[in-house]
């Protein structure tokens, strides 16, 4: 698995884990915080992406005509933008 996949998958537990444990511990209420639920399907599809590789946001822009990047892969100079 690459370090990417490793990272969004660790991402998205964070964010649902936060969310979960703030909900249990009874600091947040999320039957009533609407934008909670946001941050959690924020959160489901960081996770997600990282075992499918699917992500809805690249999909949409790529709609739009935004190309994709060379970010994390070594271009012709021998450097990357990370």
């Amino acid at each position: 698995m690459e370090v990417n996949r490793i990272i969004s998958i660790s991402a998205g537990f964070m964010v649902m884990l936060s969310l979960g444990l703030a909900h249990w511990m009874g600091q947040v209420d999320l039957s009533h915080a609407g934008w909670l639920w946001l941050t959690l399907f924020v959160g489901f599809n960081v996770f997600q992406m990282g075992f499918t590789g699917f992500c809805p946001m690249a999909k949409g822009l790529r709609l739009f005509g935004v190309k994709n990047g060379s970010c994390g892969t070594s271009s012709g100079n021998g450097k990357s933008c990370c």
